[in-house]
C-alpha cells in the first residue's frame, strides 16, 4: 500500500462520517416537525448507508498484483445512499394534543420517528469515528516526515 493510499482512505472516511454528522444533525433540528414542505406528513428519520469503495487499477501495471489484494480489501469507504426510516420500521410518535393545526380527528399529533438519546449516541459514535481517521493521516504524515529525516 503506498503511502498517498492510506490517507486516501482515511480522507474518505472523513467525508462520509462528515455526512453522516450533518444528517444527524439534520434528524435533531427536526425532531418536532409534523408537516414538511411537500406536506405528506411529519418528517421521517434519515440514516446514511455506506458501502466499501474499491480502488481503480487504470493506469497500473507494476503494481497489478498488491492491486488486486487491496481492491479485495476495498479502498476506503463512499455514501451508498441516504436512506429515510419508514413507518414499518420505526413507527412515528403520536402525542394527544387536539389543539395544534396537524391533530387528527381523535387530536393525536404525529410526530418523527426520531429518537434524541439515539441521534446523541450516533453523533459520538461519527464523531469518534471521524477523529480516528483525522489521527490516521496525521499518522501517516508523521511517519512520511520522519522516513524523509532518515536519508539526512
Amino acid at each position: 500500500m503506498r503511502f498517498l493510499d492510506a490517507i486516501d482512505i482515511s480522507a474518505s472516511g472523513l467525508t462520509a462520517q462528515r455526512l453522516r454528522m450533518d444528517t444527524i444533525a439534520n434528524n435533531m433540528a427536526n425532531v418536532e416537525t409534523t408537516r414538511v414542505q411537500n406536506g405528506t406528513g411529519p418528517y421521517r428519520r434519515q440514516v446514511v448507508v455506506f458501502e466499501a469503495r474499491t480502488p481503480g487499477t487504470a493506469g497500473r501495471s507494476f503494481d497489478n498484483m498488491l492491486d488486486k489484494q487491496i481492491e479485495a480489501m476495498g479502498s476506503g469507504v463512499r455514501v451508498k445512499e441516504i436512506r429515510q426510516i419508514s413507518e414499518n420500521e420505526e413507527p412515528l410518535r403520536r402525542v394527544y394534543d387536539p389543539s395544534h393545526p396537524d391533530a387528527d380527528e381523535q387530536g393525536y399529533v404525529n410526530y418523527p420517528n426520531v429518537n434524541i438519546v439515539e441521534e446523541m449516541i450516533n453523533m459520538i459514535s461519527a464523531t469518534r469515528a471521524y477523529e480516528a481517521n483525522a489521527k490516521v493521516i496525521e499518522a501517516s504524515k508523521s511517519m512520511a516526515l520522519r522516513a524523509l529525516n532518515i536519508g539526512r
